[in-house]
């Protein structure tokens, strides 16, 4: 999930695994794999940066709770 912001400023979270594409037409447009659109503040370079440190944060997740299986 990565945090985003409507063009009012209003922060909600998004699921960076439904996303389909990001366009800047100027504003940013996030289009989801369901077609739902969202404009938001944030430009796509920044998206792309947030979704790869979320999946940054799930790797290190799964390598430690493999390292806790291999402990016990």
């Amino acid at each position: 999930m990565i945090p985003l912001h409507k063009m009012s400023g209003e922060e909600f979270t998004l699921n960076a695994v439904h996303i389909e594409t990001i366009e800047e037409r100027p504003d940013t447009v996030i289009t989801l794999i369901n077609d739902r659109k969202y404009l938001v503040k944030e430009t796509a370079a920044e998206i792309v940066d947030l979704i790869a440190r979320y999946h940054s944060k799930i790797q290190v997740g799964v390598r430690d709770i493999k390292i806790e299986r291999v402990k016990d």
